[in-house]
């Protein structure tokens, strides 16, 4: 399965609770931090949730 890098480029103050949630799940805690994970059904949904707060490049 395709690998991807997700950063966050957006601050999560001032956003939903469940965005916020989102983030941390995706394992980011700092801006500019990126992190890589498989490209699975669940994590590409996370993603579309916080698309405004993350980039996604594929690896």
């Amino acid at each position: 399965m395709a690998k991807i890098k997700i950063t966050q480029v957006k601050s999560t103050i001032d956003r939903s609770k469940r965005q916020k949630d989102t983030i941390k799940a995706l394992g980011l805690r700092k801006m500019n931090q990126s992190v890589e994970h498989e490209a699975t059904p669940q994590i590409l949904g996370m993603v579309a949730k916080v698309n405004h707060l993350v980039q996604v490049e594929e690896l």
